[in-house]
């Protein structure tokens, strides 16, 4: 293990006022996007998509520092033959890439799911590094409603993470840990404040057995929210308020950056919550990891027509801006509607 690497690398993943693109749905989850829109998904197609992203010479370079891939993406070359992992390159931004399996039905436990993919891993990560691949990430789903959580899916997925995050160090990657807490359902703030305050030292706590280098690691956590179908909604500054004393007081100083999952959220939301969580700070690095949050309005101003390419690359350049200003605590509504 490249201890002294995989410091650089995780720093420079969580770079002031840079965050992560997470572009790395599944062919079948990018498929179910696409065809909300009308746009046939082949893998030319896909490749075109996320060549757009990686093209949009503003915000890559100034706004983004990683770029999680799928298995199909970091093996594609652009249209002109240039491999997309280095059209990241080019750009200052570092490729991870996914390596989890996917949630599958956890046996014997109703309603909850266990990550797989270990197994392999090791060849997979020495494969992904050759390819270009310097961090990765595995997530591990977490649900809330009746019983559930049990603690024996928390451990479960916990131990999974850990060993994950153990074989990438080993393969000189930088492992981002992303246990996240569903925002399905109709549970409160305080409700998901005690899941992901459980989940959080439960990971951590499996993170020091594996004996896990936690200066060489990233963190991917929910924001604490309420459900999607709770009637209680939250402002931004309680938002904040919870998820920065869950950290505080779950997850170690060593970590040098946490960068936020969406979850689920708009687009506007999950700015106006990470600008409200950042005010607040944290002896960590602060930024986000979004996938439909950064690409959204992308997707839709593209719509699968070459015409539209530059229209997406403003839309995306637009978000990302957004999400630079949030996580240096510098967005306002005001700077949303004039920089729109």
């Amino acid at each position: 293990m490249n201890k002294d690497q995989l410091v650089r690398t995780a720093k420079a993943m969580v770079a002031a006022g840079k965050g992560i693109l997470a572009a790395d749905e599944s062919t079948g989850t990018i498929t179910k996007r696409f065809g909300a829109l009308r746009i046939e998904s082949t893998a030319d197609a896909r490749r075109d998509y996320r060549e757009l992203l990686f093209r949009t010479k503003d915000a890559m370079e100034q706004y983004i520092s990683g770029v999680i891939l799928y298995d199909e993406t970091i093996r594609q070359t652009a249209k002109d033959g240039t491999p997309l992992v280095k059209l990241i390159e080019a750009a200052g931004a570092i490729p991870g890439i996914k390596v989890d399996a996917g949630a599958k039905p956890l046996a014997n436990f109703l309603g909850e799911t266990i990550t797989e993919g270990l197994d392999g891993l090791r060849e997979r990560l020495s494969d992904y590094h050759g390819l270009g691949a310097r961090f990765a990430k595995w997530r591990a789903v977490i649900q809330i409603g009746g019983g559930v959580p049990t603690d024996f899916a928390v451990e479960a997925n916990a131990r999974a993470l850990a060993r994950y995050a153990g074989l990438c160090q080993e393969a000189g990657i930088v492992p981002i840990v992303e246990p996240e807490v569903l925002m399905d359902g109709a549970h409160d703030l305080a409700r998901c404040y005690d899941v992901t305050e459980f989940v959080l030292k439960t990971v951590f706590m499996e993170l020091y057995k594996a004996r896990v280098f936690l200066e060489g690691m990233i963190l991917k956590p929910n924001m604490i929210v309420p459900g999607k179908a709770c009637a209680a909604k939250a402002s931004p500054e309680e938002v904040a308020q919870a998820t920065i004393r869950v950290l505080r007081n779950c997850a170690p100083a060593a970590v040098p950056g946490v960068a936020f999952l969406s979850g689920g959220q708009s687009d506007v939301e999950a700015t106006a919550n990470l600008d409200a969580i950042s005010r607040l700070g944290g002896p960590w690095a602060l930024t986000f990891s979004y996938g439909r949050a950064l690409q959204d309005a992308a997707q839709k101003a593209w719509a699968g027509q070459p015409e539209n390419m530059r229209a997406a690359q403003a839309a995306f350049a637009h978000r990302a801006r957004m999400n630079s200003l949030a996580a240096q605590g510098r967005w306002s509504e005001g700077e949303e509607r004039t920089a729109a």
